[in-house]
């Protein structure tokens, strides 16, 4: 049975034990107000304490209760957007400079992990699948580029036959495999991270969902039973930032995203879909990506909407993509089958912003949330500490408002993923 407050999901199933914050009632006051209960608010909240500030986190729900502790799981470095268009866009130093970052991203969740004793069933490796042959041409570009120009050998590129072995079908051509790259319990990673920072000092409150505030010199945040004082405002409420900041809100685009978990698998059958463990997310644009749960469940993401709802048989509508790789999959019972809010951006970058002196904004990492997330968190304590020079690499980033703001955005996005999503099947 799931955590109160939580959607359903193997992953609530499957949380650890958790701890109960209060909601925020009457009068608070702060150092940094901290809105948003993810990766990024509660890394934000976690590395601002451990600077010696006072921090108050408002989440609406429950910590995790978002993309947080819904996703795929996976950790991997890197950026949507590929390096070399990163080069042609930004320039060389700018772009070394994110992939660094992206790096440091993925260190930064296993270091969390190791000294705060998160069990969040951490795995190595993420693989990289062609969906088409051609695309091999661009993962082994991308190995040889990382390789010669960037001094990085944690990738390596796998070959057509190769990749057949690792993965059990002739769905997929080449491919690239992120050794240090990582896959884990993605609300179990939440919850760790929400234990660390409230042992390190953070005021966490659930159920406290913003409703209003203001920056500047007299800066608070209100909720309906309370309100709190703060010299900073971090918004880090991502896919789920609605109307509260309409400055930024054009910036991102919400979308959904699917999973299921089948019923846990035998040694043998488990090996044969995915031989190394690793986990697998492939290149097209509305992509499959899939692992093995610790009880060797296969969770499967597959499948996006664009509207407010999802659908009704979210079971049935995953279950067709992963038949589409294995077919002998037919007769597995599904468990489980969930969606959750991921906020995407126009270049598919992070958005990094400093809205007004005393307010920040970390949103928009478009499927890249575990790793840069937690690394954004950790930029934004930077900033307040005035060394904002990291955080201004993303911030320099140009991030283009979608069409029409938030108004029009939906058509024009719509009609682009109908059109990629035809491109995947041609």
């Amino acid at each position: 049975m799931n955590m109160q407050g939580y959607e359903s999901s193997y992953y609530a199933d499957s949380a650890n034990p958790k701890v109960d914050y209060p909601p925020l009632t009457g009068a608070a006051s702060t150092d940094v107000c901290v809105i948003g209960g993810g990766y990024t608010g509660l890394s934000a909240a976690l590395h601002l304490a451990e600077r010696g500030y006072s921090v108050t986190l408002l989440e609406g729900e429950r910590v995790g209760w978002g993309a947080s502790g819904r996703n795929g799981g996976q950790v991997n470095a890197g950026h949507c957007m590929d390096q070399a268009d990163l080069e042609a866009r930004l320039g060389r130093d700018h772009a070394k400079a994110l992939w660094e970052l992206s790096l440091e991203s993925v260190e930064l969740v296993k270091q969390l992990i190791e000294r705060h004793r998160i069990d969040c069933d951490l795995k190595p490796g993420v693989l990289h699948a062609a969906a088409k042959r051609p695309i091999n041409d661009s993962y082994r570009r991308t190995v040889d580029k990382l390789r010669d120009e960037y001094g990085y050998d944690g990738v390596r590129f796998v070959a057509e036959n190769e990749m057949r072995e690792m993965l059990g079908t002739h769905r997929y051509y080449g491919g690239e495999l992120w050794r240090d790259g990582a896959h884990l319990h993605p609300l179990n990673y939440a919850l760790g991270l929400a234990h660390a920072a409230a042992g390190a000092g953070v005021r966490i409150h659930e159920n406290s969902r913003v409703t209003r505030y203001r920056a500047g010199a007299s800066a608070e945040v209100r909720t309906e039973r309370g309100h709190v004082k703060a010299r900073y405002i971090l918004l880090a409420c991502n896919g789920y930032l609605g109307a509260l900041e309409p400055r930024v809100a054009g910036k991102i685009m919400p979308i959904n995203n699917f999973i299921l978990a089948t019923e846990p698998l035998d040694d043998s059958l488990a090996r044969s879909l995915i031989r190394d463990d690793v986990a697998v997310a492939d290149s097209r644009f509305v992509i499959n990506y899939f692992r093995l749960s610790a009880d060797n469940r296969l969770l499967w993401g597959g499948g996006e909407n664009y509207s407010s709802r999802f659908p009704k048989d979210i079971k049935g509508f995953v279950r067709k993509y992963m038949l589409e790789v294995y077919p002998q999959l037919k007769d597995l019972r599904i468990d489980y089958g969930w969606g959750g809010t991921l906020a995407i951006t126009l270049n598919r970058m992070p958005h990094f912003d400093r809205v007004e002196d005393n307010l920040f904004v970390a949103q928009g990492y478009s499927g890249h949330g575990i790793a840069l997330a937690t690394l954004g968190g950790k930029l934004m304590a930077e900033a307040i500490a005035e060394t904002a020079e990291r955080f201004d690499i993303f911030a320099r980033v140009p991030t283009r408002t979608f069409p029409g703001g938030t108004l029009l955005r939906w058509p024009g996005l719509v009609a682009g993923m109908l059109y990629y999503s035809l491109r995947d099947r041609l």
